[in-house]
């Protein structure tokens, strides 16, 4: 029996779309329904809770960055035991990057590409019958995407509701759900999004809650039967699938905890599909790389808040410093920033860090930078060999306090393919970028 999926996206971000996801997904868990998700764009955070809440890892769909057969190779692993297949859409259904059609990075794309229906979630606080002028321009938008219902959000009262109901119901398209406005339903954030899964007190109490909430005011079982069936091509295990990221080494040491916990889980699970074993340390626990790994990945994650701790962990940065001298290190974004020589913090205190590398990173000045990249890599290393190209994103607030004198990594371009110059450095086996890697490019 194939499995079924649909989509949940809205109008733009901050609607609720992942409040309504997480509790999609934790009520149809608690029916006894093998429920999987997957989160579309570049996200760290969300797949962490869509994971809380089905008891199963999520994945990451990316038009953009991702070629058709990794999507629908990473589309097969995540329905395999599935009986309905939620995927969370990013920003507004149809927002992403210039280009093509279906390669745009954008919600629509995925429910094109893998003809599921779309649960389209309202915020409706500010208005009344203009909502369904918005549904109505949504589901006329594009053939290729169908609005198979709709969720109000944020609802006013009673009154309020019955209003917008009024003005929809001529669109012949259902509401399936109305939340109260409720700022209890809110979940809470910090300036790379929401508060990560790991840190909440009680992960199960809230997808408890996130539950409770949708059997209360969702229809499930309308929800439930506006699932279509999802076309997907299953993979062949062993061989990395068209896109997929080779494994740095066949032992990685894997930094991992509050600071480090920016790795996409498809990296990964193309790793282990290729043979390769992933060892965890923490930093924050002042552990050094394994002494088995044959290469140490530091990914992205919170290093600016956790700054003091780092430069106190005398062991890790003795046991990496060490590991270095004979076997590769690579940095993402956090990961980055700790490779080198010091990261100033929010309150402008400089707190030493590696030294692996020769730049220094700041935190006392936010300024965002957020977007597609392609990286053309300038030597051979980790990500791949001189030339290649590799897709990826930028998203961090801290900046380049001093750019170090290291041979640069990479030469990137954004979305539209402007050339932006050369990003992170080298240094011997050392190497590190904001740059987070997605995948190669197979196009």
């Amino acid at each position: 029996m194939k499995p079924r999926g649909l989509i949940i996206a809205a109008p733009h971000s901050g609607a609720g779309k992942t409040t309504v996801t997480l509790a999609v997904l934790a009520a149809l868990r608690r029916r006894g329904i093998k429920v999987r998700a997957a989160k579309a764009g570049p996200d760290y955070i969300d797949p962490a809770f869509h994971a809380a809440a089905t008891g199963a890892a999520a994945v990451n769909l990316d038009t953009w960055a991702m070629p058709p057969a990794l999507l629908d190779s990473l589309a097969a692993h995540a329905t395999g035991d599935a009986d309905i297949f939620v995927i969370e859409g990013v920003m507004g259904l149809f927002d992403g990057a210039p280009g093509d059609p279906g390669r745009r990075g954008a919600t629509a794309d995925l429910a094109a590409h893998f003809n599921l229906p779309v649960l389209l979630v309202l915020d409706v606080a500010r208005q009344a019958q203009s909502a369904a002028a918005v549904v109505r321009g949504f589901a006329a938008h594009d053939p290729a995407v169908r609005i198979a219902g709709v969720i109000l959000n944020r609802t006013a009262s009673e009154r309020h509701r019955v209003i917008i109901a009024g003005a929809i119901g001529a669109l012949r398209i259902p509401i399936l759900g109305t939340l109260p406005r409720d700022a209890a339903l809110a979940l809470p954030e910090r300036h790379l999004g929401l508060v990560q899964a790991g840190e909440h007190g009680d992960l199960a109490a809230l997808t408890d809650r996130l539950a409770r909430m949708a059997e209360r005011y969702l229809d499930l079982d309308a929800i439930t039967a506006a699932a279509a069936s999802v076309a997907v091509i299953p993979r062949a295990d062993g061989a990395l699938c068209p896109g997929a990221l080779p494994p740095p080494s066949q032992h990685i040491a894997l930094a991992h905890d509050r600071a480090f916990s920016f790795i996409y889980p498809h990296l990964l699970d193309a790793w282990r599909n290729a043979g390769a074993e992933i060892i965890c340390f923490s930093p924050l626990a002042d552990e050094a790389p394994p002494e088995r790994a044959d290469s140490c990945w530091l990914p992205g994650g919170y290093p600016e808040l956790h700054a003091d701790a780092l430069a106190d962990a005398r062991r890790f940065s003795d046991g990496i410093r060490r590991f270095a001298e004979t076997r590769p290190v690579h940095g993402e974004c956090g990961g980055y920033m700790v490779l080198g020589q010091s990261i100033e913090d929010a309150n402008g205190y400089h707190r030493p860090m590696t030294g692996l590398l020769g730049h220094a990173t700041s935190f006392a000045k936010r300024k965002l930078h957020l977007g597609y990249r392609t990286a053309r890599l300038l030597s051979d290393g980790v990500l791949g060999a001189k030339g290649a190209i590799v897709r990826g994103h930028e998203f961090h607030y801290a900046s380049l306090a001093t750019p170090g004198d290291d041979e640069t990594l990479a030469e990137i371009s954004d979305a539209e393919g402007r050339v932006l110059g050369k990003t992170g450095g080298r240094r011997g086996r050392v190497s590190g970028a904001f740059f987070h890697a997605i995948a190669a490019d197979k196009r």
